[in-house]
């Protein structure tokens, strides 16, 4: 299944963003990066916008075209970029005061809340293989919490816990409502197209972004941690932007099960573990790859439950 595919390869991408998006966040002033990196994601659609609206253009046809659409669809995509961005304001905080080891697992756990709601609005159904996969996700976070214990985090008591758990919850949230924008009418959504829908929601992000900006951080720069540049930035918005685009065109072929595609994107916590490990040398490896072991297993289940359903 191709769906299942992209999904897998959404997930290696969204982890090398995590890792970008920690190194620039390390000493660094939240806002200012997350403002590039709607800037720089934006920068990266827009041409796609723009040759789309000539007359014969080149990209007609292709899956990089996007179709003019008006305020009846563009409300959709507003309200997306609304859920998106929260999501991401709380995670970066959570990203930078906490050990990438904890954040990601964290967010491993994100589709558990997908599948409850995927479960609850579009009548998916899990096989006995993906329901252990889900259980060994669920087991996982409660392991993180007395790895996190050893490194003085209290996973009751740190607000930066509850940042994280935020940000997943609005990202499940998301989630579905990516589903519900893109499935066909059929299955009970819109059947909007999805390079408008991810073209469109980043323009919009850095808009609201540039609000934020000028009015709650620039006023209050000198006040609170500088903002220094770092090429990472860029990284953040490339990465991104190509796991985002491959998890959209996942999502808009038939048979795509949102619920899963959400779980095998938070495979992403390989890759942002192995490099927490290997270059910001985090603590407790040990007991926290027992937990990654789990997502991992969890992810195992998944797959076989999404091949071989009986």
């Amino acid at each position: 299944m191709l769906w299942l595919g992209l999904a897998f390869l959404s997930a290696t991408l969204l982890g090398f963003y995590d890792v970008f998006k920690k190194q620039s966040l390390k000493e660094n002033a939240v806002i200012p990066v997350l403002f590039l990196n709607t800037l720089f994601s934006s920068l990266i659609f827009l041409p796609f916008i723009l040759f789309s609206l000539k007359e014969g253009s080149p990209l007609d046809g292709s899956i990089f075209y996007v179709p003019t659409a008006g305020w009846e669809v563009h409300k959709y995509v507003v309200l997306k970029s609304l859920i998106v961005l929260s999501s991401w304001t709380f995670g970066y905080f959570g990203m930078k005061h906490l050990p990438l080891t904890i954040v990601g697992p964290i967010n491993a756990t994100r589709p558990v809340m997908v599948l409850l709601g995927a479960l609850l609005v579009f009548g998916e159904r899990l096989n006995l293989w993906q329901w252990t996969g889900v259980i060994l996700a669920i087991i996982s976070f409660f392991m993180l919490s007395h790895s996190g214990r050893k490194e003085g985090i209290d996973f009751k008591h740190d607000k930066w816990i509850y940042f994280v758990v935020l940000a997943s919850l609005l990202g499940a949230v998301s989630g579905l409502y990516d589903k519900y924008l893109m499935a066909s009418a059929t299955e009970g959504g819109l059947g909007l197209d999805r390079m408008v829908v991810q073209a469109w929601y980043n323009i919009y992000q850095f808009f609201m972004m540039g609000i934020v900006m000028i009015l709650l951080w620039y006023p209050q720069r000198k006040t609170t941690t500088p903002f220094h540049w770092h090429w990472c930035i860029i990284l953040i918005s490339i990465f991104l932007s190509a796991a985002d685009f491959v998890y959209f065109y996942s999502l808009s072929l038939d048979g795509a099960m949102i619920s899963i595609v959400s779980m095998i994107r938070r495979g992403s916590v390989i890759v942002s573990f192995l490099c927490g490990a290997m270059f910001f040398h985090e603590k407790n490896l040990k007991s926290k790859i027992v937990d990654l072991l789990l997502v991992l297993l969890g992810m195992l289940f998944l797959y076989i439950g999404s091949t071989c359903p009986t």
